[in-house]
C-alpha cells in the first residue's frame, strides 16, 4: 500500500521535495490559483498552516492552471502574488496537472484514494483539498467551496491522532 512517503514534488524554487519529508506529520495538500474566485482561501489556509504547524500541520499548496487558465503565471509571479497578498509562508510546489494524462502521480494516488461525488477520481475545480494523516494515508477529500476553517475538526482530530507502527 502506498504512502504519502512514496512521492515527490518539484517545489515552485524547482527543488526536488520527497513527500517522506513531511512523514509522521499531518498535510493538507491543495490545488491553488491565483486568480480564482475562491483564491481568499489562501488567507485561510495561511491561518490553518500558522496555527497549527507547530502540533505537525503542513499546508501544500500545488498551484495548477486546468481550470479557466486561472493560474497563468510563471512560479515567480505565484510567489511574488502569494507572499505579497496572502503572506503565504507554507510550501508551494511547481505548477502541476491534476486531471488529464499528464496527472501528477502524487494526485493521481490521492484522487484514488479518497474520490469524489459519486466515486469520480477527477477534481472538478481549483481548491480541492485532501487531508493525509501521520500515517501518511489519505483520511478525507474536501469540496473546493469549503473554508480553511470548516475543516479544523478534522484537521485536529488528526493532529490528535498517532502514526501508525
Amino acid at each position: 500500500m502506498k504512502t504519502l512517503s512514496d512521492f515527490a514534488v518539484t517545489t515552485i524554487t524547482g527543488d526536488a521535495m520527497p513527500l517522506s519529508s513531511l512523514a509522521g506529520g499531518v498535510t493538507l495538500v491543495v490545488n491553488v490559483a491565483s486568480q480564482c474566485g475562491l483564491t481568499p482561501q489562501y488567507a485561510g489556509l495561511e491561518a490553518l498552516y500558522r496555527s497549527y504547524h507547530d502540533q505537525g500541520l503542513t499546508v501544500l499548496g500545488c498551484p495548477c492552471n486546468q481550470f479557466g487558465a486561472q493560474e497563468p503565471g510563471t512560479e515567480a509571479t505565484i510567489v511574488q502574488f502569494c507572499s505579497t497578498k496572502y503572506n503565504v509562508t507554507f510550501p508551494l510546489t511547481s505548477k502541476l496537472n491534476v486531471n488529464g494524462d499528464a496527472t501528477d502521480p502524487f494526485w493521481e494516488w490521492m484522487k484514488s484514494e479518497k474520490p469524489g461525488l459519486l466515486g469520480t477520481t477527477s477534481i472538478k475545480w481549483n481548491f480541492t483539498k485532501f487531508l493525509i494523516g501521520r500515517d501518511g494515508q489519505v483520511i478525507k477529500r474536501f469540496d473546493p467551496t469549503t473554508a480553511p476553517s470548516d475543516m479544523i475538526p478534522d484537521i485536529e482530530r488528526a493532529l490528535a491522532a498517532t502514526s501508525a507502527p
